[in-house]
């Protein structure tokens, strides 16, 4: 399965990343060469990887890349805008709340979930529409890209879901939804995934809280996502654009 997926040219934004790691790990399974985005360096540790030092909100900075990379590897046949900065619950106090939000952390946080996946899809877009077979775009929303935070699990924990993360994460299916009718003429695919909460070292009184909440009683496992990015990116699913794909255990739908 997703054996058009071999020798793909994959370009991943955070793909560092607890999740982009993953992801660049599920396409060099399937022999895709993989070129991450980030400005976090990790040792390299496959011969189809390779890494590009890159602050995606320098609209500059991403064309120097583009350059290089068309230089390189002559095309881009999937873009996955995974780079974002989140805040995850724990036991630390950090000011959260809506009436004095920071506006400098705002516009850092926007700046890096939204405008740098405009960015890139806008470079990297342009590109696969001069390509004869177009290319994928992959946005990486979320849960909370579909609903509201319900703070009532963080409690114990004295933290609060930033309003950025929501808008940032329901910004990204706007985007999807328009890049997909803007380039469909060019063979240009553009879908989101909303994934939910991955399992990690999590405080115990949260992760009860949070499985409460998920007909499936339990968040998803570290690889549980990759199948599903896999096949948003691959021509299995060939007709779909501009949809989101939900993957949250269920936790939207009540």
């Amino acid at each position: 399965m997703f054996s058009d997926l071999n020798n793909k040219i994959i370009v991943i934004t955070g793909g560092n990343g607890f999740l982009g790691s993953q992801f660049a790990s599920a396409f060099l399974d399937k022999n895709s060469k993989v070129i991450v985005l980030d400005i976090v360096k990790k040792k390299l540790n496959h011969k189809n990887l390779y890494f590009y030092k890159c602050d995606i909100t320098n609209e500059n900075i991403v064309k120097k890349i583009l350059n290089k990379i068309k230089k390189k590897f002559k095309k881009v046949d999937v873009l996955i805008n995974n780079a974002a900065i989140d805040h995850l619950p724990r036991n630390k106090k950090i000011n959260n709340n809506l009436e004095s939000f920071n506006l400098h952390k705002w516009n850092k946080e926007i700046n890096v979930g939204l405008t740098g996946a405009l960015i890139c899809s806008k470079i990297f877009g342009f590109l696969m529409s001069k390509q004869k077979k177009g290319g994928v775009i992959l946005n990486m929303s979320s849960d909370l890209g579909i609903i509201a935070p319900n703070q009532k699990i963080y409690s114990n924990l004295n933290f609060i879901k930033p309003v950025t993360y929501s808008v940032i994460k329901h910004g990204i299916i706007g985007l999807t939804k328009y890049t997909a009718s803007y380039w469909g003429k060019n063979n240009i695919r553009c879908n989101a995934l909303a994934p939910g909460g991955v399992q990690q070292n999590f405080d115990r009184k949260f992760v009860k809280k949070l499985r409460k909440i998920i007909p499936q009683n339990r968040m998803a496992k570290l690889n549980e996502y990759n199948s599903i990015v896999l096949f948003l990116c691959s021509d299995e699913s060939s007709y779909m654009t501009g949809t989101t794909v939900i993957a949250d255990g269920g936790r939207t739908i009540i």
